[in-house]
């Protein structure tokens, strides 16, 4: 989620225009073949409105982009891939709305291959109860609630870890590396905070280190007086917290107002550019974990140029993980050499492909093999990837 300097931008911004000529240049002269088949749709079920709309935003320009390349090499299998993305706008019922959009979709005779979503879990959870009798495949870019792997779905997978992975890293890096003994742990009301807050807890006391306190906040709080009380009774010697962006950094702030400057480690939910903006230079030095490295770091400068010229703005947080769940995708019914959503789904699970986001690979269930869970640390208003070593 790093953001380029203006030199950057212009470097980065006249090499996106040399690549677009050159794409430009290739299909004038023949070079590739051209889509002959019609149209071939991709839905990107994410927030584009809202609190999280910056994140859905990165999902759905990552897709547009995985798109691009494939068309300018012709297309799959003889179709141009169109990307559409649909406001669920982190709403459950919305999400149940969208799906059900799909099916009629796909009930009219539009070709659908796929949905990239949703961004949340719980708008997963809610949609999934309509994608699972459609013929047709849906990658989550970020949803990690642990059940939605564990509920025989036959169409569905992700490209992220789980929330047990994270909480796994999480709680590691907060008694190994913080060397943290007394820990305590927030997390909003929302099902994804509840859950991982819990699975934070266990592990922590599997680990030997003592839960201070556990304390449940509200959905897009900003006030934090009592809470900071209780935490400053606690004495803990770091915080984990578990929410949203429109929590973390007004918590944080409250936490610094009060003089209470532990090691603060939020998570995923919190690895968006508003948890620093909004904290009123108190960010400075926390830790967020993520599901994907910075596109700075992880992805070449062509990488960049190519994704500044398809959505005129840089790549930020989830750019990656919406451009390789679009490459499981495509790559997954290239691979079948069909549209057919059973068929699609079975290459899906004998892929092993490299990645901006690693290696590949799925169990049964749709879940990442070698699932990898990032830590970032707030430095100089930026975040600066701390685990596993950039």
């Amino acid at each position: 989620m790093q953001r380029a300097s203006f030199i950057d931008g212009i470097r980065y911004g006249t090499a996106a225009v040399l690549l677009l000529a050159v794409w430009l240049m290739v299909s004038c002269a023949g070079g590739t073949t051209q889509p002959t088949k019609g149209d071939l749709y991709v839905y990107v079920a994410v927030p584009l409105s809202g609190f999280q709309a910056n994140a859905g935003q990165t999902v759905l320009g990552g897709v547009r982009l995985i798109a691009a390349e494939v068309n300018a090499r012709g297309g799959l299998m003889g179709y141009r891939v169109v990307v559409e993305g649909i406001d669920d706008e982190s709403d459950s019922e919305v999400a149940v709305a969208v799906a059900q959009r799909v099916a009629d979709d796909v009930a009219a005779g539009k070709p659908v291959l796929g949905v990239i979503g949703h961004l949340n879990s719980g708008q997963t959870l809610a949609a999934m109860e309509i994608y699972k009798d459609l013929s047709l495949v849906v990658i989550t870019p970020t949803a990690s609630e642990v059940s939605l792997t564990q509920k025989g779905y036959r169409n569905f997978f992700r490209v992220n870890a789980n929330d047990a992975v994270q909480a796994k890293i999480d709680a590691e890096f907060l008694t190994k590396t913080l060397q943290a003994k007394r820990i305590a742990v927030l997390h909003n009301d929302d099902p994804y905070g509840i859950g991982l807050a819990a699975a934070v807890s266990e592990n922590l006391r599997a680990a030997g280190s003592e839960v201070a306190t556990q304390i449940q906040v509200r959905v897009e709080q900003r006030e934090y007086d009592t809470e900071v009380s209780q935490l400053v009774q606690a004495k803990p010697d770091a915080i984990f917290y578990a929410g949203y962006e429109v929590e973390c950094p007004y918590l944080r702030h409250a936490l610094v107002r009060a003089g209470l400057e532990v090691p603060f480690l939020a998570s995923d939910g919190c690895f968006l550019a508003t948890t620093i903006d909004e904290s009123e230079g108190t960010a400075e030095g926390i830790y967020v974990s993520a599901f994907g490295p910075s596109p700075w770091t992880a992805a070449s400068p062509e990488w960049i140029a190519a994704y500044q010229a398809v959505e005129h703005r840089n790549p930020d947080t989830y750019s990656l993980n919406g451009y390789v769940a679009g490459q499981v995708l495509l790559d997954g019914a290239a691979k079948a050499g069909t549209l057919k959503g059973s068929d699609v789904a079975q290459a899906i699970r004998q892929l092993e492909i490299a990645s901006l986001l690693g290696p590949i690979s799925y169990d049964t269930n749709g879940d990442l093999r070698a699932p990898t869970v990032y830590i970032f640390q707030v430095r100089d208003g930026r975040f600066i990837q701390v685990f596993p070593e950039a």
